[in-house]
């Protein structure tokens, strides 16, 4: 009986990896310059976190969780998604009490939604994401969209776009609540079944339906940015001034909106206008979620963040032809002839690596053509030949693969030696 993947999850094999690697690597010198911290949380949680924090209208909630029993009885739930955990842990470990203030965060790992997979969408997908809780400062905001596109333009992309909008403060979006109700409830019954049990919880979701989105009152619904009062006017006024002096450029849709139900004030997503890359150009999203900290049990705190999967990343690179600078050579392949020459090759090996190279040998007992075979597949920068004879003279020879230039060694300055000849 053959056992496959389960569905919605892939394997990441040895070749396509170093290119997540190098993402990853991107990603956390890119926080350190922005001072962000990490922080690694549980892979799964108390249901009752992302009940509290996502909220019981999303689609997240309502269809996509992986959730079940422990052996205690407790329900527990594989994390959907990273800012719930992060601003529980916020909470429960006092990081508002700490001296340096916003709170700046980062963390990178599995995540686990129950959806229909599709091109770049898995049950299983990696997120990277950030979170600065404490300052209610616009500035931070667009420091935070400024920190996302930096890492998607440090690997080359290009073809992005940053949308950006406003759910304004609690008296704004109630105000906006009860037009999207007025609007929508006399013809709510042409709505799937979503809609209709978001109209009296959260109207505002109607406008995240993919059913529904071509209806004809999706056209001419009320827009937040018609019901912001002066302060949350003056919040988005004062981010798109910011951005727009980091050179940033975006555009407003007043129809953005987030999936969560914690989001106000700013919503942003970066999407891909490659062409070919596919119906759904999201590549990332945030926004501000003032309020969530209080929902889960900690102190009046402010924050915004945005997450971000590297399977669409990849597929966003991909879709611009853009070839990572991924270094998959082998500095020295170690070629043995004779038995004696293997056992020293051993210790050589080991030595090798020791002195900070990337070695390898033959573990097949292969001819010296096959071995030189090997050495090409790996991409070996040199191949250093020992034989039984030349261990007896304390002599290695030494091949460039580039060209083809040959150089004898003492054994005991070998490493010495070929160290010289990479610097």
């Amino acid at each position: 009986m053959s056992i496959s993947i389960p569905r919605g999850t892939q394997d990441i094999l040895p070749g396509e990896v170093e290119k997540w690697q190098l993402i990853e690597k991107n990603a956390r010198e890119l926080c350190e310059r922005f001072q962000y911290k990490e922080i690694r949380t549980p892979i799964f949680e108390h249901t009752d976190l992302f009940l509290r924090s996502v909220g019981d209208t999303t689609d997240i909630v309502q269809k996509e969780m992986y959730t079940f029993e422990d052996r205690g009885g407790r329900s527990v739930t594989l994390r959907p998604e990273g800012t719930a955990a992060v601003v529980r842990s916020f909470v429960e470990q006092k990081m508002f009490g700490n001296a340096n203030q916003p709170v700046k965060l980062y963390y990178m790992g599995p995540m686990f939604r129950y959806e229909r997979p599709q091109a770049g969408r898995f049950r299983q997908f990696v997120q990277f994401g950030v979170e600065a809780l404490g300052s209610a400062d616009p500035a931070i905001d667009a420091e935070v969209i400024a920190l996302a596109m930096s890492l998607y333009q440090s690997l080359g992309l290009k073809k992005l776009k940053l949308v950006i909008n406003s759910l304004g403060d609690k008296e704004s979006r109630n105000a906006h609540r009860e037009a999207l109700i007025n609007h929508f409830q006399p013809r709510i019954d042409e709505f799937c079944s979503d809609c209709r049990s978001r109209l009296e919880k959260n109207p505002m979701r109607i406008l995240d339906c993919k059913k529904d989105r071509d209806h004809e009152l999706m056209k001419d619904a009320p827009s937040i940015l018609q019901y912001l009062n002066e302060d949350s006017k003056t919040y988005f006024e004062n981010l798109q001034s910011y951005l727009t002096d980091l050179g940033i450029p975006f555009e407003v849709d007043p129809n953005l909106v987030r999936g969560l139900d914690y989001y106000n004030h700013t919503a942003f997503e970066i999407m891909s206008d490659a062409e070919g890359f596919g119906a759904i150009t999201t590549l990332c999203g945030g926004g501000r979620y003032n309020g969530l900290v209080e929902e889960i049990g900690g102190p009046e705190t402010p924050g915004i963040g945005f997450a971000l999967s590297i399977e669409r990343f990849i597929a966003a690179l991909n879709a611009e032809n853009i070839e990572l600078p991924v270094n998959a050579s082998v500095d020295c392949y170690l070629v043995s002839l004779g038995e004696e020459a293997k056992k020293y090759n051993v210790r050589l090996l080991h030595a090798l690596r020791l002195a900070g190279f990337s070695a390898e040998m033959d573990y097949l007992n292969r001819k010296i053509k096959a071995q030189f075979k090997a050495a090409d597949r790996l991409n070996a920068k040199y191949v250093a030949v020992l034989g039984d004879d030349e261990l007896k003279e304390n002599k290695i020879n030494v091949k460039s693969m580039e060209t083809g230039e040959q150089t004898q060694y003492s054994l005991d300055q070998f490493i010495e030696k070929f160290k010289a000849s990479l610097i």
